[in-house]
């Protein structure tokens, strides 16, 4: 084989590469994206930024701006509070977090919760509070972690920024779970989606979002496998796109078998003919 033959080939190849990779970026679109007009889960939204000027109701019914309780970075949650599914495990497993990360809530960070259902008020909330608050095993101020409401604009201004999408069903909703990490300037900085969490993973997120460093987490590599079933409420392994993935990895491995290598040999024995 001639090196003109070899790049010939190579540059076929690569070509190849790229129509997959542009076929595999779009698969990696979350289903919301792609499914339906209705965008429904989580959308990863890094580096972007939660709107701090808008205004919220806490526990006791005073309008705050969210500007005026993020100074320090924040875990945001989205829930319902009668929410009869994930809502509630979501909440409880972050109280017991809060008991196990070495980390002081109040001081080192704060958690906000807001709820996504207009229809809430704070009496609820402050219902909530006191209940997930009791359930911490170890004294946190109720500054710590706070819980609101909203009406339906801000909660789709709020939503709409952290890419955190729901429907209606009935008198519920349909919709995913994640904790949201954001800088004390409201710079979204890492997700956490599920409801179960390690210590110290949400100890190194709360580190970042300080810093206002932004990466990827697990989390963002399984939605690229899979996929949300919101009839089901779970992730459900997407076929096509690890399919995707596998052929790319094939192709590049037989490029670099079949082409590069085999060119690579023959410029060696032609300049080692040469000499």
């Amino acid at each position: 084989m001639t090196i003109a033959v070899a790049y010939a080939r190579l540059r076929t190849f690569a070509a190849v590469l790229a129509v997959l990779f542009v076929g595999t970026a779009a698969a990696a679109e979350t289903p919301a994206e792609v499914s339906s007009p209705e965008r429904l889960g989580i959308v990863e939204k890094l580096g972007g930024r939660i709107p701090l000027e808008e205004e919220v109701y806490d526990e006791h019914g005073n309008l705050v701006t969210l500007r005026s309780v993020i100074q320090k970075p924040t875990i945001l949650t989205f829930v319902y509070y009668r929410c009869p599914g994930i809502c509630s495990p979501l909440l409880t497993e972050l109280s017991r977090m809060v008991g196990k990360v070495d980390l002081e809530p109040g001081k080192d960070y704060q958690i906000v919760t807001i709820s996504f259902d207009h229809r809430e008020k704070p009496e609820l909330a402050l219902e909530k509070q006191e209940n997930y608050l009791s359930a911490i095993a170890r004294p946190v101020s109720p500054s710590a972690w706070h819980f609101f409401t909203a009406d339906s604009a801000v909660i789709q201004r709020l939503t709409d920024a952290a890419g955190f999408y729901f429907k209606p069903n009935g008198q519920d909703y349909v919709h995913a779970t994640a904790l949201i990490f954001l800088s004390p300037d409201g710079k979204i900085t890492h997700y956490m989606n599920g409801i179960q969490y390690l210590p110290f993973d949400i100890k190194l997120a709360l580190l970042d979002a300080s810093e206002g460093k932004t990466g990827p987490t697990i989390a963002k590599v399984l939605q690229f496998c899979f996929s949300y079933d919101p009839q089901g409420h779970r992730y459900a392994l997407n076929v096509t796109r690890i399919g995707l993935v596998l052929t790319l990895v094939f192709a590049a491995i037989f490029t670099l078998v079949f082409i590069v290598r085999p060119g690579k040999k023959h410029r060696e024995d032609v300049h080692g003919t040469a000499s």
